[in-house]
């Protein structure tokens, strides 16, 4: 029956409305996860139907990858009811139905597989005589990788009855879902073709469950552990003949299903190890061994009492030691110690112990063993058995004899005193040793020093046997001044420590006195060494050197301070302290730095300057001062003076020091000479033809220079063409800091955008002029300055050289260009509005555009560019206070007139313009194609007419020609005081017949 059958039969009951007596069929709740490759169940059962007592069911599954299509499975009535996809599995059982009851039927999957995984239905066709209840019921089966692994190393091993055994089980899983384990341990006697026995379960919930036949054994004799994350652990104290056969480990990995309950959803077991089990020999044998049995009196004495045996660690022995066939110690089975009377009370001294190290060892030891321990040793061993009224001998074993040889105390002891230096300076610290060897015995120390002009020798300290230290009266404040030290080394090595050494005092013989003790004995042995010691003065010496007297300025220059003295300087401290006097002398010598003897350095305060250039260092026997960049502050006489120094105490943790020695050394004068340029500047004279409208760069290149690090400023000067003795302007300057610095002519922003000054390379600075016109020519040159850092001066100027000058001309053009000519002269007064025109003349090329410049200057001086108009009619102004006085007309393409508004006094001069003509070449570029310039316009400015008159007079009306001279008086009248300080210009006019000319 289809699902459309069964969704009819559904709609049916519904439409009825009866709910007595229907059919319900119930399936296992999902959803249910199983492991792939394991067998599987799932159990259906139908209740309230009518008719058999035999009901048919029918499974089908949805799969997930089409969950609406259903796929027949396996049916208990039609044998053609599987899918092609199940009919195989179905016919060889793989799939099957096992009916519980007529009513109760269970699906088995003998091998899951990764493709059974989906929505199962079980449907049971109807046998009532009306559709009424449910017919169906469905659950869900996830299929899940198999992760459970257990592994055991398989293994043939043999035990001794009684034995210990351990085996270990490795058992993981990975499963995504929460699952448990459960581990069991299996025996099989025999070849292991009968039925595996339970040794110990460890459950899911982890419960210890002991299998029937080590029931007994449990709580004594077999264990199971978990040791670590997936280690278990089978330990069996005793084994047993019955334990013989093979064990193997299985662990079970469960799940808990929706409906609560616990399933088992993967097994795994082991390999198996193979246990055979061997019969105890419980035979044994005693042996006596001592670790030295030749010994001196006071030596240790160890007596070992072994007993060999099989299983010896589950059987019970008891150890009986006799000396010269008397009972003297005995161990019982449990450990527990008895001691004869005599041996009691030398155990309580700790001068003798009996212990029981092992099951097999035994030991008798005498930590210091005397005359009355010689003799023959042996030990008595008894196996005991356990029984409920204690123990009872079984067998017992008696050890070999062995003799113990002691002999008397004697003294093998040798003593000599070694000195640690071969030479003591005075303040050097005396260091001797006083090895002692022949001995381990106990042993005291006693040191005597006797000095050259006394006859009695004087006690320094001692050292007891317990390390205690017994100063000598005269050495009592050197002690707690922690000016003597006596130190025990090793066992045999005694080192006498005596601190900041006198001359006169310490000098002379020293004895070392050792006693050796042994209980109620003692010997007594002496060595003796002399030693002389140095005093600090004796030849100190300090020589001054110097590489050179003569320095250059700006020039590093070093000192060498030798230090000389018969004994060697890295033995006591030293101090040296550079010393300097200026040159006239003026306040004696004065310190620079002083070097202390711990390496600090104290800078004098006299001449601070030296501390920011001078490096200072010291070794054992000189001292080197490195003056960097001299000056002439740095020119003087220079000397070191040295100073030995002693410790005045050990008591400090850092002991105060004192000089105890001093030396000057010899005066080094030095002399610093000012440095010399080496700078050189191309002074060849050039000259450069350009083109109008063209780019171009003058050249200022560097020959030479004092050092490689100098700095430069670089000044760029221009000469105007007239007059010949034209002051030069400033064009720009860039210190050695790089900063511009442009001159009053040239600082307006056409003039800054038109010329830069570039560094090209260490040596080569160009002065770059963009768009070259008529008003740039001139000469052109620079002027370097060579700087120079000092520490004491900062940057100062070393010298200055001035560059070779570059003519730059404007370059005659072949094309001409038609600009009139004629010079004009113009009289204006002042805020009147002049006109000066620049005009172009003949015919231009049609397809041509024209720019102007105009020029403005004195009659003796430079021009300047005033304005300029460029091709695409932009007026580009050089001062920005101009833009409201200058106006170009422009009435026709060649009319480049130009109006100046307003006009006043600083206007005068001479005007001049310069027309451009364009062209496009093949590249559709504007090029230049020629330039000219016009004639002069020279404009004169007057005084405003009301404030100013004019009255010619003559001195004869009339004249006869070659009667007489012309005499003519000019006289100005002003209308306002205080223009003394006005400048006028005079221009004499004479009037004919054509008009008026300028005489």
């Amino acid at each position: 029956m289809g699902s459309v059958q069964r969704s009819a039969a559904l709609l049916l009951f519904v439409l009825t409305g009866l709910c007595v007596g229907q059919r319900v069929v119930l399936v296992q709740e999902g959803r249910l996860y199983r492991t792939r490759g394991y067998h599987i169940t799932i159990w259906c059962k139908v209740s309230g139907y009518q008719g058999p007592s035999e009901q048919n069911f029918q499974w089908s599954i949805y799969l997930p990858s089409a969950p609406e299509r259903e796929v027949h499975i396996i049916s208990t009535m039609d044998p053609s009811f599987p899918y092609t996809i199940y009919t195989q599995r179905v016919r060889s059982g793989e799939i099957y139905v096992e009916r519980v009851q007529g009513d109760y039927a269970l699906l088995h999957i003998t091998e899951l597989q990764d493709r059974d995984a989906g929505e199962y239905e079980c449907y049971t066709p109807t046998t009532d005589e009306r559709y009424f209840g449910s017919y169906s019921a469905k659950m869900n089966l996830s299929v899940i990788p198999d992760t459970l692994s257990a592994t055991m190393t398989p293994q043939a091993l043999t035990q001794v009855e009684g034995g210990p055994l351990e085996l270990t089980c490795e058992v993981s899983k990975s499963t995504a879902q929460h699952t448990h384990l459960s581990v069991a341990w299996y025996h099989l006697q025999g070849s292991g073709d009968g039925q595996a026995m339970v040794i110990l379960s460890l459950s899911k919930d982890f419960i210890l469950t002991p299998g029937s036949s080590y029931t007994q054994r449990f709580l004594s004799d077999v264990r199971l552990d978990k040791v670590g994350d997936t280690t278990y652990k089978l330990s069996i104290g005793r084994v047993q003949p019955s334990d013989q056969g093979q064990v193997y480990c299985e662990a079970v990995e469960w799940i808990q299903d929706p409906g609560g309950t616990w399933k088992d959803i993967a097994r795994k077991q082991t390999e198996k190890t193979s246990l055979t089990i061997r019969s105890q020999d419980r035979d044994f044998q005693a042996n006596i061994a001592a670790v030295e049995s030749s010994l001196a009196e006071r030596e240790p004495l160890q007596i070992n009492c072994s007993v060999k045996a099989q299983n010896s660690q589950n059987r019970w022995f008891q150890v009986i030691w006799l000396f010269k066939g008397e009972v003297v110690a005995r161990i019982d089975p449990h450990g527990v110690l008895a001691l004869k009377e005599e041996y009691e009370e030398r155990a309580a001294l700790g001068q003798l112990q009996v212990v029981k190290k092992s099951n097999e060892v035994y030991i008798l030891k005498v930590y210091q063993v005397e005359l009355k321990d010689k003799g023959t040793y042996s030990c008595k061993v008894s196996e005991m058995e356990k029984a409920s009224t204690g123990f009872s001998t079984t067998q017992f074993k008696t050890s070999s004899d062995i003799d113990v040889n002691v002999t008397p105390i004697e003294s093998h002891m040798h003593v000599s005193v070694l000195s640690s230096e071969r030479q003591i300076v005075e303040g050097d610290t005396l260091i001797l040793h006083c090895e002692v060897s022949g001995t381990t015995r106990p042993l005291s120390v006693n040191w005597w020093h006797l000095r050259k002009n006394r006859d009695q020798p004087e006690h320094i300290v001692g050292m007891e046997q317990d390390g205690m230290l017994r100063p000598g009266p005269s050495y009592q404040e050197r002690s707690a001044n922690r000016d003597l030290r006596l130190e025990k080394m090793n066992s045999t090595t005694f080192t006498l420590a005596i601190y900041n050494t006198s001359a006169t005092n310490d000098g002379g013989s020293y004895k070392c006195e050792v006693t050796e003790w042994s209980m109620d004995r003692s010997w007594k042995q002496a060595q003796e060494t002399s030693v002389a010691i140095s005093p600090l003065s004796l030849d100190l010496r300090a020589t001054l050197i110097s590489r050179t007297a003569n320095v250059t300025f700006t020039q590093d220059f070093e000192l060498f301070c030798q230090i000389s003295a018969p004994y060697l300087t890295t033995q006591v401290p030293i101090s040296v302290t550079w010393q300097f006097n200026t040159i006239p002398e003026a306040n004696g010598y004065q310190q620079l730095v002083k070097i202390m003897p711990r390496g600090t350095i104290e800078w004098g305060a006299a001449q601070p300057h030296f501390q920011r250039k001078t490096r200072v260092t010291k070794s054992a026997s000189s001292s080197q001062l490195l003056i960097h960049s001299a000056t002439e502050q740095d020119a003087g006489r220079y000397r070191c003076e040295v100073e030995v120094w002693r410790r005045s105490s050990q008591q400090a943790r850092h002991p105060a020091m004192a000089a105890a020695a001093a030396v000057k050394s010899n005066v080094v004068e030095i002399k610093v000479n000012p440095p010399e340029s080496k700078l050189r500047v191309n002074t060849e004279d050039r000259f450069l033809e350009i083109s109008g409208g063209t780019d171009t760069e003058i050249e200022c290149r560097v020959t030479s220079l004092t050092q490689r690090d100098s700095q430069l400023a670089i000044t760029w000067y221009f000469l105007p063409p007239s007059p010949a003795d034209a002051a030069p302007l400033q064009i720009v300057r860039t210190n050695y800091s790089n900063i511009l610095d442009y001159g009053a002519e040239f600082s307006s922003v056409m003039q800054k955008s038109k010329f830069h000054s570039e560094r090209v390379s260490s040596d080569l600075f160009w002065l770059r002029i963009l768009s070259v016109n008529h008003g740039d020519r001139g000469r052109y040159y620079c002027l370097v300055e060579e700087w120079l850092w000092s520490v004491d001066r900062g940057w100062y100027k070393l010298g200055r050289k001035e560059s070779g000058k570059t003519m730059l001309e404007f370059k005659v053009s072949e094309n001409k260009l038609h600009v009139e000519k004629t010079n004009h002269n113009i009289t204006a007064t002042e805020n009147e509005d002049v006109t000066m025109s620049c005009l172009l003349q003949g015919p231009s090329q049609p397809d041509s555009l024209f720019s102007a410049i105009w020029f403005h200057g004195l009659e003796h001086s430079g021009m300047k560019t005033l304005v300029k108009v460029h091709i695409s009619g932009m007026v580009e102004y050089a001062e920005e206070e101009m833009v409201g006085r200058l106006h170009l007309r422009r009435p026709s393409v060649g009319d480049f007139s130009l109006t100046l508004r307003s006009m006043e006094p600083g206007d005068a001069g001479l005007y001049y313009c310069q027309v451009q003509e364009w062209q496009q070449d093949s590249g559709g570029t504007w090029v230049q194609w020629v330039s000219e310039v016009s004639g002069y316009t020279r404009l004169t400015a007057l005084p405003p007419a009301d404030d100013q008159q004019v009255q010619v007079a003559s001195s004869a009306a009339v004249l006869q020609e070659n009667q007489g001279d012309l005499h003519l008086d000019c006289n100005f009248l002003l209308g306002s005081p205080g223009t003394s300080g006005t400048a006028f210009s005079v221009t004499w006019w004479r009037m004919t017949g054509g008009g008026r000319e300028v005489t």
